[in-house]
């Protein structure tokens, strides 16, 4: 229960829709328990449910790509900040700069910068060498950080 709102917050990244990232954390959370007997205690719980959640990201949209959609990716929801209207305007333009970065770049600086992954962790839930996920994430910020300054 205490990793729902990563898992969470994890999955709206991903999917960028609060529809789709609850599927996705219940989906995850199902597969969890399907395979709970390959668990070793004593390993880390976040970064396995996070490596099935982001399997079960790629699965999805794989098959989605299969799939004829009338879906529009860009009409979905940004995320908003509530009771500041300069946050609002600050949290759209992150969500907008997030979303203009590589798949592979976005996942590395949230697991790492929002998922408080180590770069070790991340690195194995992304399949990847850590130097491979140091670089996805330097460059992740410095384009973030261009994107925010213009």
């Amino acid at each position: 229960m205490a990793l729902l709102p990563d898992l969470r917050a994890f999955a709206r990244f991903m999917c960028r829709d609060r529809e789709a990232a609850d599927d996705l954390v219940q989906n995850t959370i199902l597969a969890a328990l399907d395979k709970q007997t390959q668990f070793e205690p004593g390993t880390n719980l976040k970064g396995w449910m996070f490596t099935i959640m982001r399997n079960r990201f790629y699965s999805d949209l794989r098959s989605q790509r299969r799939r004829p959609t009338g879906a529009d990716a860009d009409g979905t929801t940004p995320l908003t900040a509530v009771d500041n209207p300069e946050a609002a305007v600050a949290v759209k333009e992150l969500s907008s700069a997030l979303w203009k970065l590589s798949a592979q770049a976005r996942e590395a600086l949230i697991l790492v910068g929002a998922g408080g992954f180590s770069y070790e962790e991340a690195s194995r839930l992304c399949g990847c060498t850590v130097g491979t996920l140091k670089v996805r994430v330097s460059r992740a910020r410095k384009q973030l950080a261009h994107a925010l300054n213009e």
